[in-house]
């Protein structure tokens, strides 16, 4: 007979207790904690001993043979760049990401350029005429595709029933916060059902071959609703962000067991879907800041690939006492830091000045190499000096006030002379001189020399 217990569980990191808490002791948020009911199954005790076990059995390493690894082309760059090459048969791809970010439209915009591959689209969230909708909105071809199948189902028996009928190439879900098994005893979305849910999926994709597309809601701080161990369970997290307000959206790779999560996909949102950016320096470079002060162009990279971008920045007298300090796309800390090296070693006094600081494009950048265009955007609007349209630059600023080198600095000279910029504003490195770089390349190993060949 089975038995009937309650529990309680926190929603934020899915850690158990036999009471409610207000206070989550494991990740410290507050009124995180809800009731979940569980069901366990007697089972009689096994006597393992003089049993003999006939499933899978230890191998040496030096016995497991290794299988050509076969991806599947998702007609998708940037999305084949930030999986590693494309998808991996009998993987599971957690897709997460803001509401309207634009989840649902990279996916299936994506199943709508298949061709020959026969898929499954799984939605619990719309019925089959909003996706036919959605889907003429996004290709004129879409009522010819004969390989793909919509199922508007949320019992997870019933759909993976249908996959087997089906036996296709590729199957997302939309989204898993919607899908329920009869084997948790609660309701869609809880912590139990996306656990359980998870691995029922995660056991038939291996066991099948077929590559699994999640589609999951995130919570208020930004990471994957339900239990922290569904990330664990999967083979690669990717979160789509960016800000609704800009029509830039990015796609980053948290987790992939099958590629590097340092790659980046960059698209951009239209009203027929998303469109790849196969060069974001040109789109995110303005071409009339002739003249105005506090902008500077940074030769930044975001995993492999280099752009460039513009760094804005205001400095103003401050009309209150305190003064402001503001960032958008850039951490405030750093930016705070990098005011403090001003003041100390530079001789230029920002205390009682309000300094704004934004990436253009609604990108948000973590590369320390954006330190240095950083604090001469600062100085040029500081100053009211408009900065040379022809140069761009990267390095990272120490505390002393040093130029310290940074990664890939080829690439970073290179997309520069590739756009037209005339000179580059680079730490002083070994090696530099063996390139055959049409784009005159500036040394500097403090931030007095790279100001000197800015403003003289």
């Amino acid at each position: 007979m089975a038995k009937t217990k309650t529990i309680y569980v926190c929603s934020n990191c899915g850690a158990e207790s036999v009471k409610w808490i207000g206070k989550c002791p494991s990740c410290g948020e507050w009124n995180t904690y809800v009731e979940e009911t569980v069901v366990k199954e007697q089972t009689s005790q096994r006597m393992f001993s003089g049993v003999d076990y006939q499933g899978t059995k230890p191998k040496l390493l030096r016995d497991v043979t290794l299988l050509e690894e076969t991806r599947l082309d998702l007609c998708d760059d940037e999305l084949n760049r930030v999986l590693g090459g494309g998808l991996v048969k009998g993987s599971l791809v957690l897709i997460g990401g803001e509401p309207g970010i634009g989840k649902s439209t990279l996916v299936l915009q994506t199943v709508l350029q298949f061709k020959a591959l026969r898929t499954l689209y799984v939605s619990g969230e719309e019925s089959a005429q909003q996706l036919k909708l959605r889907a003429e909105r996004l290709s004129e071809s879409a009522g010819d595709n004969a390989n793909c199948f919509i199922l508007c189902e949320t019992d997870l028996e019933k759909i993976i029933v249908h996959a087997q009928q089906i036996q296709p190439d590729i199957i997302i879900i939309d989204s898993i916060q919607t899908v329920f098994t009869e084997l948790a005893d609660s309701s869609p979305g809880s912590i139990s059902q996306v656990r359980e849910s998870s691995a029922l999926i995660l056991k038939f994709a291996k066991e099948t071959g077929i590559p699994v597309i999640l589609i999951g809601h995130i919570n208020k701080e930004g990471s994957i609703a339900g239990p922290k161990v569904l990330e664990h369970i999967v083979d690669t997290v990717l979160q789509f962000e960016g800000d609704r307000h800009y029509m830039y959206r990015i796609l980053r790779s948290i987790k992939n067991r099958f590629g590097s999560t340092s790659e980046l996909g960059i698209y951009e949102m239209r009203q027929s879907g998303l469109r790849q950016v196969n060069n974001p320096s040109e789109l995110l470079l303005t071409e009339n800041h002739e003249g105005l002060s506090g902008v500077a162009i940074a030769a930044a990279i975001e995993g492999v690939r280099p752009f460039l971008i513009e760094t804005q920045s205001l400095v103003s007298s401050a009309v209150y006492g305190n003064p402001q300090r503001s960032a958008t796309g850039f951490d405030i800390r750093r930016m705070n830091m990098l005011l403090a090296v001003l003041e100390k070693r530079a001789g230029f006094k920002l205390m009682q000045k309000d300094v704004f600081l934004n990436i253009a494009g609604g990108l948000r950048v973590s590369d320390p190499a954006i330190d240095l265009p950083v604090i001469c955007a600062v100085l040029s609007s500081s100053l009211d000096i408009a900065i040379d349209r022809g140069a761009c630059m990267a390095g990272e600023v120490g505390l002393s006030g040093e130029i310290r080198p940074v990664m890939r600095i080829e690439q970073r000279i290179q997309e520069g002379e590739k756009l037209g910029f005339s000179r580059i504003i680079i730490p002083a490195m070994k090696g530099i001189e063996e390139l055959n770089a049409k784009i005159e390349i500036i040394k500097v190993k403090k931030v007095e020399e790279a100001f000197r060949h800015l403003f003289g």
